[in-house]
């Protein structure tokens, strides 16, 4: 079984900056992490490994210091790494990520078949939740998303059940391979590496491919030039000047604590008590 995971290496959300001409984030001398998301799915993916055996390949598109976010997925246990770089990428939305790593997924597949393709939910930069559903339009992958559970895994039959959040409850969902999955966060938590795969992934060669190398022959549907997407404004959130209320709960039971902070919540905002009884008529 071959299972590729598709990682991105995110600015931290604290210390995010936007480029002031073309309203892209701006990654340089901003501190990078894997994106939080992309972890789930890559302990999910060991786990599968470790289950039924197999390769797990962890890709990733971006600067040549997105290596360093591949080698910590070797470092917990991925047995290869591939890193898509070339400045024809840049500026890339998720239309035209979807492209790039679709592609590279191809080339991939035609080395060795992959089964299962894994994408974060979403990336804590973008928050768009477009990558992963993209990727399997592209490839024709069966989809499943917002995945909470695996069930089950038969490789004779090639099918896989999972449970997936949905409205009002949970679906359990059969489909065949190859697939694409996102997860759910808080399905799983990733493993520590072990002392050998960091040794191995520090002396590991990541294998780099530039956009001729990743087998993309349309580069115009790359980078900025592939991206239709128009970011019109970016702003920061206006700080607030309202304080939070202390509320004092020692010595009290739920009641008091609960009809305590109701008065704060009416001292606040005077009308709200007499616009509750109009808001419940109408709804």
């Amino acid at each position: 079984m071959h299972i590729v995971v598709c990682i991105k290496q995110v600015p931290d959300s604290a210390q995010i900056r936007v480029h002031p001409v073309t309203n892209t984030i701006m990654r340089q001398g901003v501190p990078t992490i894997i994106n939080p998301y992309d972890l789930v799915v890559l302990e999910e993916a060991l786990r599968l490994r470790d289950q039924f055996g197999g390769k797990v390949t962890v890709l990733t598109m971006g600067p040549p210091m997105a290596d360093e976010s591949l080698r910590k997925a070797l470092a917990c246990g991925a047995d290869a790494a591939v890193l898509l770089t070339d400045r024809f990428f840049a500026g890339s939305d998720t239309l035209a990520t979807s492209f790039a790593l679709s592609t590279a997924i191809k080339k991939i597949d035609a080395e060795e078949p992959v089964d299962i393709v894994f994408a974060g939910k979403q990336t804590i930069d973008g928050d768009t939740a477009q990558v992963g559903p993209g990727i399997a339009k592209r490839m024709g992958l069966n989809q499943l998303t917002y995945v909470s559970a695996i069930r089950s895994l038969d490789l004779g039959s090639r099918s896989i059940v999972v449970e997936r959040r949905a409205e009002g409850g949970t679906q359990v969902l059969t489909t065949g391979l190859p697939c694409l999955i996102t997860m759910l966060e808080g399905s799983n938590v990733l493993r520590r590496g072990s002392l050998p795969d960091m040794f191995r992934a520090a002396r590991a060669e990541v294998t780099t491919w530039n956009a001729e190398q990743a087998g993309v022959e349309d580069i115009t549907q790359c980078g900025l030039r592939g991206s239709p997407t128009v970011v019109k404004k970016v702003f920061a959130p206006k700080p607030r000047n309202e304080k939070a209320v202390l509320v004092e709960t020692e010595g009290k039971s739920d009641a008091e604590i609960a009809r305590a902070a109701i008065d704060a919540l009416f001292t606040a905002n005077p009308k709200l008590e007499a616009e509750i009884p109009e808001l419940v008529l109408a709804s």
